[in-house]
């Protein structure tokens, strides 16, 4: 009956709160000159060059990367949920997690079957799994079987209530006494008589 509580712990999530700090302070690393060449792309290349004014850090050139831009180092490796990934291959891997600070990442080699006994097990365990994807095939028939059971209890409600009605209008009717049916002689039996 106990709900199953995500158990995140207090001091990936002040570590994660530090990298996110950590991550508006640090610029957005642009390769050298791509914005004067079309040719360039924008996505970060170590500058070699003889006289490269990023590689010389240069004053008045973007910054270029360097360590001093790391993020703490308890959050390193911390998936953004706060837990701390490992990598799944088969049922006995689920033993060696700690749900409480570890997360499972199923790898990709995994075919359907053990993914599906890995699931199980997970559940069973309370492991959080970080690549679990429902399909929207699964996730409509959840939809449609769940929109069923609630028109199936709205009607066994309202079956319920209207029984209750009548059986309470009966109750208040007076209930009146049948008199015996007057029957009228057959014509056949006139005659005879």
């Amino acid at each position: 009956m106990t709900e199953k509580t995500e158990k995140k712990p207090a001091l990936s999530q002040k570590a994660l709160r530090v990298r996110a700090r950590a991550k508006n302070k640090k610029p957005a690393f642009v390769r050298a000159e791509s914005w004067k060449y079309d040719r360039f792309s924008v996505s970060w290349r170590r500058p070699r060059g003889l006289d490269n004014k990023i590689r010389r850090k240069i004053k008045g050139w973007p910054a270029g990367v360097s360590c001093g831009y790391k993020g703490p180092k308890i959050a390193r490796g911390l998936h953004p949920s706060g837990y701390r990934e490992v990598l799944v291959y088969n049922v006995e891997d689920l033993s060696k997690i700690d749900p409480n600070t570890q997360a499972a990442r199923i790898a990709h080699t995994v075919g359907k079957r053990k993914r599906a006994l890995i699931t199980i097990e997970t559940k069973k365990l309370n492991i959080k799994i970080l690549n679990f994807k429902v399909s929207p095939e699964a996730e409509k028939k959840e939809e449609t079987e769940e929109a069923a059971e609630g028109e199936e209890k709205e009607t066994e409600e309202t079956e319920e209530v209207a029984e209750e009605q009548e059986a309470a209008k009966e109750e208040k009717k007076p209930k009146k006494e049948k008199a015996p049916k007057k029957t009228e002689p057959k014509p056949e039996e006139e005659e005879e008589q």
